[in-house]
């Protein structure tokens, strides 16, 4: 498993910004119903006022409730975001949606505060029965506006044809919010199903490492347990027996010492192979696109497990230190020498402080004989760059390999 220091918090830090953005992306989508409706009935009250068709009192509250009614309207999408239903803030919209909607100035635009109020309260009304509710409501309420234009018409085919139009205007409304609604809960879920996944991940290797440790010391353990009262009840009856079993507990405790410590360092030695595989998962669950080397032949165990560090360290970077939307790793040989890069955009402007992260990198190299550069490079991109010295002959293949996007 790959452990990236720090990879769970940057992850879930990261996934929650992007998550956060979504929802204020879609709470202004949202929000922009209600504005385009305020501009354009606030234009409209200008209208008649400067034609002198209604009254400046008219005016003023026409004006008060358009405000009114978008305050309200607002929290009622914040409220079906967050899966709440805001009982009053309901009650209050629905009431003055239905006054502005019968507010019969000299336009047939008012009407569509019926349809925006019945977009915003379905968010907050789980079922079918409630939502049906809601468009019955504002269903009655533009029933009752045509038939009033209709009757000062006098016109037969006002009725259905008004009707018509402003039932297909709220059901695209109520549709749309629907739809984005869906949309935003399905982010969620992916959210949701994305950190799961890292703590199963992280529940699996705890598992894991538990049954390593049984089938490495329950053995052992036993064995010694079973020896040492074996010597204790034989150790008057036959000191040289029991001295035989305390010499097969000794031997059974440091082949135990030497099988933990063997282990150990199986734990810290690290495949580049495997920590590159990890590496890409990490950075494409935190939404960096990654492409990595294929797999690289020859490698001695020490200078692959240097640059299996050197690729934990840059990860840690790239989800640390930057804004990175992609991400490539490099792997080639040259001058004798493994040569291997890691280039991610976004990358944030110097602080000055490097941090003890590429330090310590840089004396693990030096251990084998490498060197590391990191350093910002054109466009906004970070590019780190470790060689490593092979040991004994070159390889042949000088030729950089090819990334897997």
């Amino acid at each position: 498993m790959t452990t990236i220091n720090g990879t769970s918090a940057d992850i879930a830090e990261r996934a929650s910004r992007r998550l956060e953005k979504a929802r204020r992306l879609t709470e202004g989508t949202f929000a922009t119903v209600a504005v385009i409706l305020a501009v354009i009935l606030g234009m409209d009250v200008g209208r008649q006022y400067v034609e002198e068709t209604i009254a400046p009192p008219v005016a003023l509250a026409a004006l008060a409730g358009l405000g009114f009614f978008g305050a309200l309207y607002t929290r009622l999408v914040r409220a079906g975001l967050a899966g709440r239903t805001p009982v009053r803030e309901l009650v209050l919209s629905g009431a003055l949606a239905a006054v502005l909607s019968l507010m019969i100035f000299e336009s047939h635009l008012w009407i569509a505060v019926g349809p925006v109020w019945a977009s915003g309260a379905v968010l907050c009304l789980p079922g079918v029965r409630r939502i049906a509710a809601v468009c019955a409501g504002t269903g009655a309420v533009m029933a009752t506006y045509t038939v009033i234009e209709a009757g000062e018409r006098a016109h037969w085919y006002m009725w259905p044809t008004m009707f018509v139009l402003f039932t297909v205007t709220c059901g695209v409304t109520v549709t749309g919010n629907m739809a984005q609604k869906w949309l935003w809960e399905v982010m969620q879920e992916a959210h949701a199903a994305r950190e799961a996944q890292a703590r199963l991940a992280v529940t699996e290797e705890r598992l894991r490492f538990a049954r390593d440790l049984h089938d490495l010391l329950g053995h052992s353990l036993s064995l010694i347990a079973v020896k040492s009262e074996l010597a204790i009840r034989m150790a008057e009856a036959d000191p040289a027996r029991a001295k035989a079993e305390m010499a097969d507990v000794r031997q059974a405790a440091r082949d135990a010492l030497r099988e933990v410590r063997a282990a150990v360092r199986g734990y810290r030695q690290v495949e580049l192979d495997a920590e590159v595989a990890g590496v890409r998962a990490v950075l494409e669950a935190a939404g960096v696109r990654c492409s990595v080397p294929r797999h690289l032949d020859g490698l001695p165990p020490q200078v692959g497990t240097v640059l299996a560090w050197v690729v934990r360290e840059g990860a840690t970077n790239v989800l640390k230190h930057s804004d990175a939307r992609r991400c490539d790793i490099t792997l080639s040989r040259a001058d004798d020498a493994v040569v291997l890069e890691m280039i991610n955009d976004g990358a944030r402007p110097a602080s000055g402080d490097s941090g003890t992260g590429l330090t310590g990198l840089t004396e693990r190299l030096a251990t084998v004989g490498g060197t590391l550069t990191a350093e910002h490079i054109e466009a906004g991109r970070f590019l780190l760059r470790a060689t490593v010295p092979l040991p004994g002959e070159p390889a042949a293949d000088d030729e950089p390999l090819r990334s897997v996007a």
